[in-house]
């Protein structure tokens, strides 16, 4: 039965507490998009039992409610024309949703937003230096070190060393170029300052402790009758969010007032001039006295209350997680450690603590659940936190059913005593679970698996000794779940370019067929392992998805297209026999607004099994920085009794990949 989408449009209105409370819509492949005004008035249990909505989460400031592709865009479109919706596009709706929220979690998601690009590379160079003091660090494997052991890879040893320090020394540079995308301003400007203030013609940061006790020798600027320190910014977060801040106000102010040649000249020349002068004068150094100062109260804070102050940042750290404000902590924890001259990061094992907590506790919950869906969730959620990313066990698992937090909090109070009563530290980041052992200061690493072993036990068991009182697990009812991954974009329009719709005759038994064979080669896996959680929690449909082996993406069965954005990423197909199926090439690939992509097809063409959809460059998907994993999902599940995988392992185009089988009609 097709969906009635005005009657659907005036429930989803009436439900989000009616159109005054919206106060900008936009949609993407499969999700509606709304900035809610005052999210109390929302009735979820309506929502909840709507049969023509598959889920809703809030995510990004946004409350988004899963409708289905091929769908979403005749909801909105009723929504808009019958209830006079304000229409917005994705990027205004995104704007729209950053000006909600009081000005501490507008501040929170600011310092996020700047951080969570830069992230990758300072890990990456953090465990690389993990890597070259295990290997360098006396006693930790016996008299000698590893190097000492096997001479050989001592310059092994000295290159990744080498490597590792890159991201730290040059911490200005990529903050600078975050914050500047983050501010509006040019994000080359925002390095250029930001590799100003290291510049090798100023004293290096590290060594004004040298220059404190007479070792080294500060030189000085004469400017406007003050004397200003050469000194440089080297792992100063606080100091370059700052002067890259008045950067961006400088430029915008500039471009406001200019045009045209004069404008391109100009603005770049006077706002770096400007905000040059007003980084050494007064912003770095005023900012520089600040940071230290929160870094050195922070940690004296915590030395002070020991074991006690331990136990109560453990407690809260999970909670902290669900308001992201731990998204803010780099700008703390970098400082601390010891390549920045610190005594190293308390932080990074309390993390720990916390992210094993929550994860045995999902994995208790794995091993007690009835409820399949719960149970998947549960598993891969619990696997994936115990090595550092918790919030598919958080948000998906523990925080529905509530009373897992609670004991993975706990948990993680009491290993986190431990770090402070023994003070173990971190020495680079890393990721924050067992295998976050080669970020620890070496000493301290056999403290730090012995607290995570028993945190693991205490979360573990009285998570499963407290599921055991209750019998088999259910999935608690009800409430938005949050989701962190986002890959679903602006609905556009057919594609442009592509050979015209042409007429295709289906297979004999094509009306009857329910078999999805593979869209693409590669390497089948399970959906719980997809990053958004849309897909991975199954609300878009039951399937599965593939790595990419390479190659083109075709039909899977004879239908006819349904769904094709004109970037090329996703595409919704009917088939013969009714089934409708969702292919979402990559995640987040719509923000390479059509590159790597090449259409094969329009909305309304008819294809035959084998026929190609669209020509994809993988590598350029990957080198761009996107996750290539393709989901398949039948998004018309209601009307199939199962969708069962056909088979495991590496899979061809045109191999039998997911069967359907639908429901008896009864008379």
């Amino acid at each position: 039965m097709a969906m009635d989408y005005a009657k659907v449009a005036s429930e989803v209105v009436e439900a989000v507490g009616g159109a005054d409370n919206i106060s900008a819509a936009a949609h993407c492949a499969t999700r509606l998009r709304l900035v809610i005004v005052d999210e109390s008035k929302i009735d979820q249990a309506a929502l909840d039992a709507n049969g023509d909505l598959k889920g809703t989460f809030a995510a990004g400031g946004m409350f988004q409610i899963i409708v289905g592709p091929g769908d979403v865009d005749n909801v909105y479109r009723k929504m808009v024309e019958n209830h006079s919706v304000r229409e917005v596009s994705k990027d205004e709706a995104k704007e729209e949703a950053a000006k909600s929220g009081n000005l501490f979690s507008r501040f929170i998601k600011m310092i996020a937003d700047i951080f969570v690009p830069v992230l990758p590379a300072l890990i990456a160079g953090g465990l690389m230096m993990a890597i070259n003091n295990v290997l360098t660090a006396e006693g930790l494997f016996g008299e000698q070190s590893v190097v000492g052991m096997f001479p050989a890879i001592a310059d092994y040893a000295s290159l990744i060393n080498m490597i590792s320090s890159a991201a730290f020394a040059s911490l200005p540079v990529l903050v600078g170029f975050s914050a500047a995308k983050r501010f509006g301003g040019n994000v080359y400007l925002g390095a250029a300052i930001g590799a100003a203030m290291i510049s090798s013609d100023l004293l290096n940061a590290w060594n004004t402790g040298a220059a404190l006790a007479g070792d080294a020798e500060v030189e000085y600027w004469h400017l406007f009758g003050m004397e200003v320190a050469k000194i440089g910014y080297q792992a100063q977060v606080i100091p370059t969010l700052a002067v890259t801040f008045v950067m961006c106000v400088i430029e915008k102010w500039l471009h406001k007032r200019l045009s045209g040649t004069v404008d391109f000249l100009v603005t770049p020349l006077v706002t770096m001039l400007l905000t040059g002068f007003l980084a050494f004068i007064a912003i770095g150094p005023i900012t520089r006295v600040l940071a230290e100062g929160i870094t050195n109260g922070i940690n004296w804070g915590y030395s002070t209350l020991g074991p006690i102050g331990g136990l109560i940042f453990g407690f809260f750290y999970s909670p902290i997680v669900v308001t992201g404000l731990h998204q803010s902590f780099p700008a703390v924890e970098i400082p601390l450690l010891p390549v920045n001259g610190g005594i190293g990061d308390f932080i990074f094992p309390i993390a720990s603590m916390a992210n094993i907590a929550q994860g045995a506790a999902a994995l208790a919950v794995f091993l007690k659940a009835r409820d399949a869906k719960l149970k998947g969730l549960a598993g891969a959620g619990g696997a994936s936190a115990v090595f550092g990313i918790t919030e598919p066990a958080i948000f998906g698992v523990n925080l529905r059913l509530r009373w897992p937090f609670y004991v993975g909090m706990v948990a993680a109070a009491i290993g986190s005593a431990g770090v402070a009563l023994f003070d173990v530290r971190g020495q680079a980041l890393g990721a924050a679970g067992f295998v976050g052992f080669v970020s620890i200061i070496p000493n301290d690493i056999p403290m730090y698996l012995l607290l995570e072993i028993l945190v693991f036990a205490l979360s573990f068991g009285a998570t499963f000794a407290y599921a055991s009182t209750r019998g088999k697990v259910d999935l608690a009812e009800g409430g938005a779940v949050a989701a962190s991954a986002d890959s679903a974009v602006v609905a556009a329009p057919a594609a442009t370019g592509v050979a015209e719709a042409k007429i295709v005759e289906y297979a004999e038994g094509a009306d009857t067929d329910y078999t999805i064979t593979a869209p693409l080669a590669g390497e089948i896996i399970p959906l719980e392992q997809v990053k958004d959680e849309s897909f991975a929690k199954g609300m878009l449909g039951p399937g599965a998805a593939i790595i990419p082996a390479g190659g083109v993406v075709v039909a899977p069965f004879d239908g006819k297209v349904t769904v094709a954005f004109e970037t090329g990423h996703a595409y919704g197909l009917k088939s013969a026999s009714g089934m409708q199926v969702l292919i979402h090439i990559g995640m987040d690939t719509v923000k390479l607004e059509g590159k790597c992509f090449t259409p094969r097809v329009a909305k309304g063409d008819m294809v035959r099994r084998g026929d190609v959809l669209a020509e994809v460059d993988w590598d350029g998907i990957r080198a761009a920085g996107y996750d290539t994993i393709t989901p398949v999902v039948v998004t018309n599940k209601k009307k199939f009794d199962s969708v069962e995988l056909s088979g495991t392992g590496t899979v061809s185009t045109n191999d039998t990949f997911l069967e359907a089988q639908p429901k008896e009609v009864t008379a």
